[in-house]
């Protein structure tokens, strides 16, 4: 009985790449070129900034928590950098550092909402969600912002360096590459690192798995909270850059429903809503599956209303997927 209990569990735990894969092949199969570079290309943008939020956020969820500022902070971050690099002339570096400091900013606050003044997780993000949302609007106007485009005279390295570069290989010119996968590839090793190699991702699982026994233990539980937030909203910073990278204009007050985006793919490779259980594995698998279905879904001819109900579905889908591993990890504890 033990055994057959193991093997379910280690079933479901390839389900995520299953299911990428199958994605991948049916929307090869029914959508307009789907199986294309062009279109790899695309699934790989779009998965720059929903992976950066959902590298955070897997922190948060890791604990019992949850973040559902992370969109509309990565878009408040990006909108703000593109604000003074162009109506105040600030250099594109330092806008940079802006863009990752407002996402860090909020993450604290989130934090000190969260651990310091104990309000439940959802109302805290719910809160800073819509501030935000409010305070990008307010400070730029409600004017849309634009970050330089590839051809321009000032900052025209910002694309090529986040998003896609042109080079020679030898005589070999190699148009469009996708150097964004670089620095999602090289920023998952630094989160993995984080959460499976030192204090910081011990107590992150500690947390998430008994609080009140990590408290009796000496933890300060408060000041690991405060500072998984931050780290939380550092990503959302880090991801407002790539979006702006792929999408140049910025509009005020949009961002609402990107978190989902990242939540779901969160949930789905694996990480527990009940907390004490996550990997970043999963969590990458989980986002390259929401921007396969993003991108498969156009490619099918669905406009943005049914992608945002399916994306609906696949979030219900996901919380009763995690639902069902955790009643597996349970049997298999007392097994």
């Amino acid at each position: 009985m033990e055994l057959m209990t193991k093997k379910k569990w280690n079933l479901q735990a390839l389900l995520a790449p299953l299911a990428l894969v199958i994605l991948y092949v049916f929307f090869s199969i029914f959508g307009n070129n789907f199986f294309s570079v062009d279109m790899l290309k695309n699934i790989l943008e779009s998965s720059y900034y929903i992976g950066f939020m959902a590298f955070g956020v897997t922190f948060v969820i890791i604990t019992g928590g949850i973040d559902l500022s992370i969109g509309t902070v990565m878009m408040c971050s990006a909108l703000l950098g593109a604000f003074v690099f162009k109506q105040h002339n600030w250099p594109l570096w330092l806008a940079l550092v802006l863009t990752v400091g407002v996402g860090t900013a909020f993450g604290f606050v989130n934090g000190l909402l969260v651990a310091k003044l104990k309000l439940p997780p959802f109302i805290a993000t719910l809160g800073t969600m819509m501030m935000s949302q409010g305070i990008g609007s307010i400070l730029t106007k409600v004017q849309s912002q634009t970050w330089p485009t590839a051809t321009a005279e000032v900052g025209g390295w910002f694309k090529k360096i986040f998003i896609r570069n042109t080079f020679y290989l030898g005589n070999t010119k190699v148009s469009g590459f996708p150097v964004g996968a670089l620095w999602l590839i090289a920023f998952f090793i630094i989160a993995a690192l984080l959460l499976h190699k030192t204090k910081f991702g011990r107590y992150n699982f500690a947390v998430g798995s008994n609080e009140e026994a990590s408290r009796l233990s000496g933890i300060d539980v408060s000041k690991w909270k405060v500072l998984i937030y931050t780290v939380c909203g550092l990503f959302a910073g880090l991801g407002g850059i790539f979006y702006a990278a792929a999408y140049t204009t910025i509009t005020p007050g949009t961002g609402n429903g990107q978190e989902l985006n990242a939540i779901a793919g969160v949930v789905i490779g694996g990480t527990s809503m009940s907390g004490g259980a996550g990997t970043m594995v999963g969590t990458l698998i989980g986002v390259f599956i929401m921007s396969v279905l993003k991108n498969g879904l156009s490619s099918c001819g669905l406009q943005a209303p049914w992608q945002t109900f399916f994306t609906g579905a696949v979030v219900i889908g996901a919380v009763l997927l995690d639902i069902q591993r955790t009643k597996a990890a349970n049997r298999v504890k007392k097994g």
